[in-house]
């Protein structure tokens, strides 16, 4: 889950050189450049939950890139997070297939409880993120809690989630 470990520089810097030293023993090379970005990337999601946005100039400077090809990586993807996520992530699908079978009511259901989209609770238990396609349109409207997919989400499941959340588990 995510939320692993509270962030701080010195621990990131080592997660990116261990990260590089990987890198370039797998690629040789080519794990000193931008090879090692995205890998870098996901080790820093994985130990912290998000990747803070101190560690772009770290990133670059390792791999002798720009700032700004960090922050683009960084931001192409969506699973990278900058802030840290709620303690269950619930993604909800509004592609196309979903919004027809009802997801644009479970997300108004959710926000008229309080959990509007893409925001996490003031108690950091859950945060709530729109989506573009789970590849679960048979089963509209998809969701995923943390990464469980759930499908036919509707404002009992989601009523579910919540109290899931509100108890802590």
């Amino acid at each position: 889950m995510m939320g692993k470990r509270d962030f701080d520089v010195e621990s990131a810097r080592n997660v990116i050189a261990a990260e590089r030293a990987e890198a370039i023993a797998f690629y040789g090379p080519d794990g000193e450049t931008a090879t090692a970005m995205l890998p870098m990337l996901h080790a820093l999601q994985e130990t912290f939950g998000y990747v803070d946005r101190a560690v772009i100039p770290l990133i670059a400077d390792s791999l002798n890139v720009s700032k700004a090809e960090v922050h683009g990586a960084m931001t192409f993807y969506h699973d990278f997070k900058d802030k840290p996520q709620g303690a269950h992530v619930l993604k909800i699908c509004r592609a196309e297939s979903c919004q027809s079978m009802g997801a644009e009511r479970v997300v108004a259901h959710l926000a008229a409880c309080g959990h509007k989209a893409d925001t996490t609770s003031a108690d950091g238990r859950l945060s709530i993120e729109t989506v573009y396609c789970l590849g679960n349109c048979a089963l509209s409207p998809a969701a995923m809690l943390d990464d469980e997919l759930i499908g036919r989400f509707d404002e009992e499941a989601a009523d579910s989630v919540l109290a899931l959340a509100k108890e802590g588990r």
